[in-house]
């Protein structure tokens, strides 16, 4: 008995998959920006910062990267409304993965600044540059250079994992796949549009961000 499939039944919903696409790019851009930015400033308090800093920063980073994605979404949605912190679907959503990318971006960053030939800090040092200016304009841009594929990896990474985001309503593609099908019952068909959407959204994405990097943040263009 073959299995009849059904597209057009799940492709009519088009506004709901639209809309899905659109919050979960939504989600990336602004977990992106923010989460390498909190990667950035743990990764030079490991490596650079005060001693008291550097165990901070430490604790922050291994207890996200031995945790699950979802428990983190669920703490930030279920548990700081317990402290009298209320929030929408999407600003927790928000928060979890900016947390997420946060702790995993630093490691990758740390490698890189850890790579930075000592040379360069000497460099830096004779030119009178404070410990500051050294990070942001001798070690940062090499080192993110070096570590880019790498963090563009886990930026893909926690697009996909935004999916987990739907189980607290967040209303991201997943969250619209679900919702097609609890309406035509057709889920194979709904789920594997859902896929090859993801697909192309990691692509592109991907590749918005390997033009991204050398041009605004370690290339020729950096202002």
């Amino acid at each position: 008995m073959g299995i009849e499939l059904d597209f057009p039944a799940v492709l009519v919903q088009w506004p709901l998959l639209a809309r899905g696409v659109l919050w979960t790019l939504g989600l990336t851009a602004i977990s992106a920006v923010i989460g390498l930015l909190v990667g950035t400033a743990c990764a030079w308090a490991r490596s650079s910062g005060p001693l008291a800093l550097r165990w901070l920063a430490g604790t922050y980073v291994e207890l996200i990267r031995n945790t699950p994605f979802i428990v983190q979404l669920f703490f930030v949605f279920f548990g700081l409304p317990a402290a009298g912190v209320k929030l929408t679907p999407e600003i927790a959503s928000v928060i979890a993965m900016v947390i997420n990318l946060g702790a995993y971006a630093a490691e990758i960053i740390r490698a890189g600044i850890e790579a930075t030939p000592k040379g360069q800090f000497e460099a830096a040092a004779s030119l009178a540059l404070s410990r500051m200016q050294t990070f942001l304009h001798v070690v940062l841009p090499p080192a993110l250079k070096k570590v880019w594929p790498a963090l563009t990896s886990q930026i893909i990474i926690v697009m996909l994992g935004s999916a987990v985001c739907g189980q607290i309503s967040t209303q991201e593609l997943s969250y619209a796949a679900n919702l097609i099908q609890s309406r035509n019952f057709r889920a194979f068909e709904a789920f594997i549009v859902a896929t090859g959407i993801y697909l192309l959204l990691s692509i592109g994405v991907r590749g918005l961000l390997n033009w991204v990097g050398p041009r605004y943040l370690f290339g020729g263009r950096r202002g």
